[in-house]
């Protein structure tokens, strides 16, 4: 599995979520990251504001490569951004900067991620509820899928 340094926000609660810089584990497919004991998949049809869903929880994620100008939240957006402190160095790197902006940044350590755990997850049994817009979000067969 390759690893990257990727930015990871939790739009559930619009453009001020949650946010994290970090290096990310793929899956083999690349259709799963695996982040500070988190796995975000892919959503089949991407929303406005998300483009993965925790598979645990449902909450919608924004996945997107680092800005090289610095600026990976939205500009409606705020808050201050937690960064993975083994990721730093390669941070600085993509954005030309000699020091991070600590007004901008909370520096913290990614959690392990144990995959055995969200493999349980993705191999049992899924319900299904109908097509409309309000079910939570997608499965790879396009189906939506009913959280517990």
């Amino acid at each position: 599995m390759k690893s990257k340094i990727m930015y990871v926000e939790n739009k559930s609660y619009g453009h001020n979520g949650s946010a994290w810089i970090g290096f990310v584990e793929f899956s083999k497919s690349g259709q799963t990251i695996y982040f500070n004991d988190k796995a975000l998949k892919k959503l089949k049809t991407p929303g406005i504001c998300g483009n993965h869903f925790d598979i645990e929880t449902g909450e919608e994620y924004w996945v997107s490569g680092i800005k090289k100008n610095g600026w990976d939240r939205h500009q409606f957006g705020g808050g201050k951004i937690m960064i993975d402190k083994n990721s730093i160095a390669d941070y600085l790197k993509i954005v030309d900067f000699n020091i991070l902006d600590e007004n901008k940044f909370t520096i913290i350590e990614f959690s392990k991620t144990d995959k055995n755990r969200f493999n349980e997850i993705e191999n049992i049994e899924v319900q299904y509820k109908n097509e409309s817009r309000s079910a939570s979000y997608w499965d790879n067969n396009r189906r939506k899928l009913v959280l517990d």
